[in-house]
């Protein structure tokens, strides 16, 4: 069987911000109904945080997953690099994605996996609000970090609601500069540039995507009615932030205890599984719900799952199949 080759242009193509959402809302509920399948991911430590002597300032995650409603199975290689990409002008993140066949084994697909993964993780904010908000319309929102991932925060955020105001804030004016310019198309009302990162947190729902490790977001500055979602493998939030919480809804429980900004209280044995009030698959899959959202504190922590970056690959391959779209690669000359 050929293996089918995808760079990032030709993905650009073939899956919209509506199309990821909806991806990773069946695959939250499939995951939790049993039928997906995603181990914790493996992470390689190239010098991202201690106890390692590699010069690197990198990390990389292993995340394999088996999508049940697709039957197909896959992998997520990918990582951050904070010296040598940056020094050279690429973006902080990158990743690669295979897709097999469970049965037979075949590689169907290699393709570029940065931009799933951007997109996926703006997707799966917009999941989490959804099932946190039914019907719920528009609001006010709030982003730390102005990256891409930033970007296609917004971009999940105005396909599912009517952006009233979005605040944002980055420690590099440039960069602010430019999301600004790029998102004032996509936000259907204004955009704030914050001049403290706590102007972030006056907003319906705010959103950390950065790779911070000094817990610059405090829990003081969350009232009822405040929702807050911690994305990624970086220590951003204090502990206040966390404890304070009414209720933690995490995306897997495991992984959510050994990377991110939960890691530091689980192995100070001040968060388990008991901790967390549900998963998001389990609000996608009607299983819980929250009540009085207006009342309580609520802290979403979903860090990223490779079973959602497999299954919008799943798709993406399906149409540039359909579509004659990529090259092709025979791997086995057998």
């Amino acid at each position: 069987m050929n293996t089918l080759l995808l760079n990032e242009q030709q993905i650009k193509g073939l899956l919209t911000m509506k199309e990821a959402i909806d991806i990773c809302d069946r695959t939250f509920a499939d995951l939790a109904l049993g039928n997906t399948l995603n181990p914790a991911k493996v992470n390689l430590n190239l010098g991202d945080s201690e106890p390692t002597k590699l010069p690197y300032k990198a990390s990389l995650n292993a995340m394999p997953a088996y999508i049940g409603w697709q039957d197909v199975a896959g992998m997520k290689w990918a990582g951050g690099f904070g010296k040598g990409r940056i020094e050279i002008g690429r973006p902080f993140l990158n990743a690669l994605i295979l897709l097999i066949q469970p049965n037979y084994g075949d590689f169907q697909a290699v393709m570029d996996g940065s931009w799933i993964m951007a997109m996926r993780t703006g997707a799966q904010s917009a999941v989490c609000l959804r099932h946190l908000w039914p019907g719920k319309k528009s609001g006010t929102f709030g982003i730390f970090g102005c990256g891409l991932q930033g970007r296609t925060q917004t971009m999940a955020l105005a396909s599912e609601y009517h952006i009233d105001k979005l605040i944002v804030y980055d420690p590099i004016p440039a960069a602010t500069e430019r999301f600004v310019k790029d998102m004032q198309d996509v936000v259907q009302g204004e955009i704030v540039v914050a001049k403290e990162p706590k102007e972030v947190s006056e907003s319906d729902a705010c959103i950390s995507v950065t790779n911070a490790n000094d817990q610059f977001i405090k829990g003081e500055w969350f009232g009822k009615g405040s929702v807050y979602l911690s994305l990624g493998s970086y220590s951003e939030c204090d502990d206040q932030a966390i404890l304070g919480a009414d209720h933690i809804i995490v995306d897997h429980v495991q992984q959510c205890l050994h990377r991110g900004n939960l890691k530091r209280l689980a192995d100070q044995g001040k968060l388990d599984e008991s901790s967390f009030y549900c998963t998001v698959g389990e609000m996608a899959a009607g299983l819980r719900n929250v009540e009085n959202v207006s009342q309580k504190k609520i802290l979403m922590v979903p860090i990223g799952m490779g079973c959602l970056d497999v299954a919008c690959a799943g798709i993406v391959y399906k149409k540039a199949i359909s579509m004659g779209l990529g090259e092709t690669f025979m791997f086995d000359q057998k």
